[in-house]
């Protein structure tokens, strides 16, 4: 059940794949919010901390997706 989950081709590619890239690109957002928005944005710290938060959960099962499959 894990692995047709895990590798639904979405776009040709699978489901896991495109977890890890949505983590990734959150990450990257996450990190570069401080040093773009400090001065535009009044509560920059609150954005970054609901995006890390956000990412963190998109990390959290792309990495137990990716774990379950192997050991299960």
């Amino acid at each position: 059940m894990l692995y047709q989950i895990a590798y639904y081709p979405i776009f040709g590619y699978p489901f896991i794949l495109h977890l890890g890239l949505i983590a990734l690109i959150l990450f990257l957002i996450a990190v570069s919010i401080s040093t773009l928005f400090k001065r535009r944005v009044k509560n920059h710290f609150k954005i970054h901390r609901l995006i890390a938060a956000i990412s963190i959960v998109f990390a959290l099962v792309h990495g137990i997706l990716g774990l379950l499959i192997y050991l299960l």
